[in-house]
């Protein structure tokens, strides 16, 4: 019957229709948000996926490279990408203008980390794309608490 509550979709019309509007489809998975950490200091890569790892709303990868950035977000499709400003390679700027050209990153969101300090740096950051800025050195529980909230993830569940 039309309409019917008991009516279930194909799991590949779900998809389908995901990919058609836009949706990612990491939302069908694990169900943790996808995180991409890109920063050419191993520490803080190392500190910040420990941390939100264990906070377990969230599943983090890493790149230390522009480069790298670029083929971890085609093949792991982030739901956000903390990116530092300074890369051994390229800027970062420049790999969150490459992301916001590709109409299948959209749904992405994208915090930039830096120690810069300038007005006018920060701004130019954000009309590269990004959603947000947050100045190094920073608390991560700060950060958590800015992607939780940009992607709109409930609270972290109890740890025993």
């Amino acid at each position: 019957m039309p309409g019917s509550r008991f009516r279930r979709i194909p799991r590949d019309a779900l998809v389908q229709f995901m990919k058609d509007n836009g949706i990612p489809l990491d939302r069908l998975g694990s169900g943790r948000a996808r995180l991409l950490i890109v920063d050419d200091d191993r520490e803080i890569l190392e500190l910040m996926t420990e941390a939100l790892e264990r906070d377990g709303r969230f599943e983090a990868r890493t790149a230390e490279t522009g480069y790298d950035a670029g083929i971890a977000t085609q093949e792991f499709n982030p739901d956000l990408i903390i990116l530092d400003y300074m890369l051994p390679d390229i800027n970062g700027n420049i790999v969150c203008r490459t992301i916001r050209q590709n109409p299948a990153f959209t749904h992405m969101k994208i915090i930039f980390v830096s120690g810069v300090v300038d007005r006018r740096e920060i701004e130019d950051l954000l009309r590269a794309g990004a959603d947000d800025f947050i100045k190094k050195p920073f608390a991560v529980s700060e950060l958590i608490g800015k992607i939780a909230a940009m992607l709109k993830v409930g609270p972290a569940a109890a740890r025993s």
